[in-house]
């Protein structure tokens, strides 16, 4: 399947501009969520045998989820499940809805399997979101994994304010989601990176912790609350914010975001991509991610569980992650690029060599390449 994809599919979808497919590749997912039969027959082709990991609380059927910024308004949820994902993250949302940066703002290096996008937080809003969740839900539409959220700043909230903002969409979005991730490193809002600033990070996690702890107190299961780190972080910078874990509560890394870094390449189409201003995803941030998780690995020795994102196209990259110290992986532009099928070519090729090495479960894997 990921033969025909790559050589038959692909080069039709690559021709059309990357919003407009995604846009119409979410609208067709998003008609097979709501319909039973067609969730099934996805499934019957996509789903890999089962490789449970459990963390947080939370029963995940396999290691690897699907990234923020593929399904920003839950608009095809049911359907992730049916393509075999462990879990997914929606997102990102922000307190109020915004239209994101003017188009065009997507651009494919496809020399380099790499995409850079800036996007800017565009989505409905975290009212819409609540509404969109409870919808499914009443449908008995929701997917059988757990499914978390994104959160960003609403560009037109100051920065002195950021920390009301995702408190609000945290409130929000508390009695529908099984974990939050804080995304303060976005390179496509301005200034949000700032927010990686450690005393501007604490006030953020500060009101968070305040309204988790009033939410556990009212009857509510906690939730864990995560942070999304950019890979253009210094080690010292990222010890920073490691610095907060337990203060703060913190539940774990997301490692990494895009990166406003390039490479040096000779080809000049990919030149003229990466001469665009965005986030830079795909292959080229492999290494850089998985540099990050191994030094987050180390510094809390394994005892902070972290999902790896970045760069991750095939079961040897998922499990160079695992290996660094991820406990949970996830696919953006790897499913851009290899198509539906490479959910259960990753989980089947991480399932061969857990038994090679002779570890009864993934968990037992996680951080055994950081020496």
């Amino acid at each position: 399947m990921r033969w025909f994809y790559r050589h038959m599919v692909r080069p039709v979808l690559f021709y059309q501009d990357p919003e407009r497919i995604h846009q119409r590749t979410l609208r067709g997912l998003g008609w097979v969520g709501r319909r039973g039969f067609a969730c099934n027959a996805l499934a019957s082709f996509l789903v890999p045998s089962p490789q449970p990991v459990r963390l947080w609380g939370l029963e995940f059927p396999n290691a690897v989820g699907l990234a923020a910024g593929m399904d920003k308004d839950a608009e095809a949820l049911p359907a992730w499940s049916a393509m075999g994902f462990g879990f997914t993250e929606i997102g990102a949302v922000t307190r109020y809805a915004q239209p994101g940066n003017p188009t065009p703002r997507v651009f494919r290096a496809v020399a380099e399997e790499a995409i850079v996008n800036r996007m800017g937080f565009n989505n409905g809003g975290a009212e819409a979101l609540a509404q969109a969740l409870g919808a499914w839900r009443s449908q008995g539409r929701w997917p059988a994994h757990p499914v978390g959220v994104n959160l960003g700043k609403s560009k037109i909230t100051p920065l002195d304010q950021a920390a009301g903002d995702y408190e609000e969409s945290f409130r929000l979005l508390l009695p529908h989601l099984d974990f939050f991730v804080v995304n303060v490193s976005s390179p496509n809002t301005p200034n949000l990176r700032q927010l990686q600033d450690k005393a501007a990070l604490n006030e953020i996690l500060m009101a968070l912790q305040a309204a988790s702890r009033k939410w556990v107190d009212g009857g509510g299961r906690r939730k864990p609350v995560l942070v999304k780190v950019a890979p253009d972080l210094s080690f010292d910078a990222l010890d920073e914010i490691l610095e907060l874990v337990g203060p703060r509560e913190l539940q774990g890394i997301v490692a990494t975001n895009t990166t406003i870094s390039r490479p040096m390449v000779a080809d000049a189409k990919v030149r003229e991509v990466y001469a665009q201003t965005g986030g830079l995803s795909g292959k080229p941030l492999r290494a850089r991610s998985t540099d990050v998780i191994r030094h987050i690995y180390r510094q809390t020795r394994g005892a902070l569980p972290i999902i790896g994102s970045g760069g991750i196209f095939n079961a040897a990259d998922a499990w160079e992650k695992i290996l660094a110290g991820a406990s949970l992986v996830q696919v953006y532009t790897g499913l851009v690029y290899e198509g539906p099928s490479v959910v259960k070519s990753i989980v089947e090729g991480m399932a061969a060599r857990l038994e090679a090495a002779g570890f009864a479960s993934l968990q037992q894997a996680v951080g055994t390449g950081n020496s």
